[in-house]
């Protein structure tokens, strides 16, 4: 028996592009010999879809009783509810995942379908690489479909168990997140018909990281990359943001803000106001991004970009309606670890040289809103990557709270525990006191503040298994447990 799968893109919410697609297929499979072919789970009307109306489960009741018309010498399957004797059946709609697995407990040969495209729940954007495979009675792996394509492939049913099993080439985690992306932002663009991108770059790693990826999709002639300095800016970071622009053949503009805040502070001082310095930061990020890149990439016909990492998305280290505006995050399920990762793949991988330059690399992560944060004096962010990129993990991405890290740290084994490297606790904090006014700080920005942020953030592009967005965040405010405030009373009074 001959049988087809279809990894096919899906548009959710059009049955019409989709049902389009599935009889073309139809016919390709029959002219391929093919008696049966399987489509991914929900191929006609997609899988994320938000409320549905009647009228549209009607036209996709429509839609499927055309397809069932079609089926004349051949068997079409488009869920796996249908039964079959000699093989198991599992097509599916899962997204990108870093941690796909085999089908468990397999007694028969198993082909498993899925779709290829972007869906979104409205705050998250899903990419699905397909991962459509055959498995022989044993569970070893014998055919595969090429992953972020669409494809039509065969199989002879008969001559499952007698096939090869294929090793598949080592994949790094970094290339995986890297095609997920590349072909998660070039599906969106797409998607909204968006041709053109502007990105501040600031002379740190997340902005450039983000020019390289958008200029793999669009190309140079399509990316404006635009400094905007302060008086805090260095002129380590302003040479540096020049250098990745000419590295990667960007147009280029230098658009300064000091002038532009000191009017704004004038004005609100004018009113009676205390502008605090806290109050002054903030103006700068909105000035860059409410101001001046909004109204670029209007003057342009485009968008401009949110380049937030996620250990900033975590603890709402952004400001609102400034560096956490834009039309898209693509880098908000990424770590900080993750994105130097992703910046040194671009340079040896991808480019083949040196786009983004070592000295982004290597230099302090700053805003560089303050003379407290003067890079070429090794000042930064108040974010000590290394231990809080592991620390924020455990709250967002395994559920652990400050009872766990702090029972943790008075055991001496929180290093092991959460993933970072020995040494950092004592290096980053001498004393108890040091280490939970951390903690608290960051859990409180984690389930207070960074609820409001995430809540209003751009929509965040899904690498791994647990974006932000994925399930509904609640603000319910901060919470202690009682074994946590018994814990610390303890070791405060040492």
């Amino acid at each position: 028996m001959r049988i087809a799968y279809a990894q096919m893109k899906v548009a959710a919410g059009h049955p019409e592009i989709n049902t389009k697609k599935i009889l073309r297929l139809i016919d390709e499979a029959k002219a391929g010999g093919a008696s049966i072919i399987i489509f991914p789970e929900l191929a006609i009307s997609g899988k994320m879809l938000g409320a549905v109306q009647k009228t549209f489960l009607s036209e996709c009741k429509a839609y499927e009783e055309e397809i069932i018309a079609a089926n004349q010498n051949i068997r079409v399957v488009l869920d796996d509810k249908q039964k079959f004797d000699g093989f198991n059946i599992k097509n599916s709609s899962e997204p990108f995942s870093l941690n796909k697995k085999s089908p468990d407990k397999i007694n028969c040969p198993v082909i498993r379908v899925g779709c290829v495209g972007i869906q979104n729940t409205g705050k998250t954007i899903y990419t699905f690489d397909g991962a459509s495979a055959v498995f022989n009675s044993r569970g070893e792996l014998v055919q595969r479909a090429e992953p972020f394509k669409e494809c039509l492939n065969f199989v002879e049913l008969e001559k499952i168990d007698k096939m090869p099993a294929i090793t598949l080439p080592e994949v790094s985690e970094t290339e995986k997140i890297y095609q997920a992306i590349n072909f998660g932002v070039k599906e969106f663009l797409a998607q909204i018909g968006m041709k053109k991108v502007v990105i501040g770059v600031s002379g740190g790693i997340d902005s450039a990281v983000a020019a390289a990826i958008y200029v793999k999709v669009l190309g140079a002639e399509n990316i404006y990359l635009v400094n905007m300095p302060s008086r805090f800016n260095s002129a380590t970071t302003k040479n540096l943001s020049e250098k990745l622009a000419n590295n990667l053949g960007c147009k280029y503009f230098v658009v300064p803000i000091q002038e532009s805040v000191d009017w704004t502070v004038k004005q609100l001082e004018g009113v009676g106001l205390n502008v605090s310095s806290f109050v002054k930061e903030n103006i700068q990020a909105r000035d860059r991004s409410s101001r001046i890149l909004a109204a670029i990439a209007a003057s342009i016909g485009g968008g401009f970009t949110c380049n937030a990492n996620k250990a900033e998305t975590t603890v709402g280290y952004a400001t609102l309606y400034g560096d956490e505006a834009g039309f898209l995050s693509a880098l908000a399920d990424l770590w900080k670890f993750q994105v130097y990762e992703l910046a040194r793949y671009l340079n040896d991988e991808i480019y083949g040289r040196e786009v983004i330059p070592q000295g982004i690399i290597d230099i302090v992560p700053s805003a560089e809103l303050s003379t407290a944060q003067n890079v070429d004096e090794g000042k930064g962010d108040p974010l000590h990557y290394p231990y809080h990129d592991y620390l924020f993990r455990a709250f967002a991405e395994r559920n652990l709270t400050p009872e766990d890290i702090l029972n943790w740290y008075s055991a001496g084994n929180l290093e092991k525990n959460i993933g970072c490297s020995s040494g950092l606790v004592k290096k980053y904090f001498s004393t108890p006191e040091e280490f939970i006014s951390d903690l608290e700080r960051w859990w409180r920005q984690f389930t207070g503040m960074g609820v409001a942020k995430r809540i209003q953030s751009p929509p965040i592009l899904a690498v791994t298994d647990f974006p932000y967005g994925a399930r509904a965040e609640s603000q319910n405010g901060v919470h202690f447990t009682k074994k946590y405030l018994e814990l610390k009373d303890k070791l405060l009074s040492r």
